[in-house]
């Protein structure tokens, strides 16, 4: 493995053809050589109201209020990303980018809201043994871009995916243009 891309945001390609990944934007949360971890920011369940099942942290998530589908691996699985609050006195306790990081919601809700002030909730994540997503990036089925902040906690998710690739330099900001549907082009 040449480097890490822990940190960086997974920007599914037009040439991807797996339905799990169509048009995602990935937080890789976690890459070596063993693999790779990280969690779709792109796709809120529109009937999973974090009210309704997870109702102690429901006060912290930003619209849209709902659990994400964080991708195909273990889909009952709660996972969350919090960012620091402005002054806390500890940073997040898994931290991937910037003020952002893994959080633990076993943990009470009382002991992490004084480093947290953002959260987004979760179930499964996308997970690629080793080499895999290597081979994937290879293909060209994946782009690797920087993230900013903000897109962990976009308000409006469904438009991440062209939004993130419209601020791209280059020939990569036109296939924020690319149909999804190229033979109806």
């Amino acid at each position: 493995m040449a480097e890490s891309f822990a940190g960086k945001l997974l920007i599914a390609s037009p040439r991807l053809d797996d339905s799990n990944f169509h048009r995602t934007v990935v937080l890789l949360c976690m890459h070596d050589e063993a693999g790779a971890f990280g969690l779709v920011l792109n796709r809120p369940v529109a009937d999973a109201e974090i009210s309704s099942h997870l109702p102690q942290w429901c006060e912290h998530v930003p619209s849209p209020t709902v659990i994400f589908q964080g991708g195909p691996v273990e889909p009952a699985a709660a996972l969350a990303l919090g960012r620091q609050r402005l002054g806390a006195a500890q940073g997040v306790p898994k931290p991937v980018l910037d003020s952002i990081g893994l959080v633990d919601l076993g943990l009470p809700p009382e002991d992490l809201l004084p480093q947290i002030d953002l959260l987004r909730i979760f179930a499964g994540y996308a997970g690629w043994g080793a080499g895999q997503l290597e081979g994937e990036l290879a293909e060209g089925s994946w782009f690797v871009v920087d993230p900013e902040p903000a897109d962990v906690f976009s308000q409006d998710p469904p438009s991440l995916w062209r939004a993130v690739l419209r601020r791209q330099s280059g020939r990569l900001a036109m296939f924020a243009y690319f149909p999804a549907d190229p033979s109806t082009n």
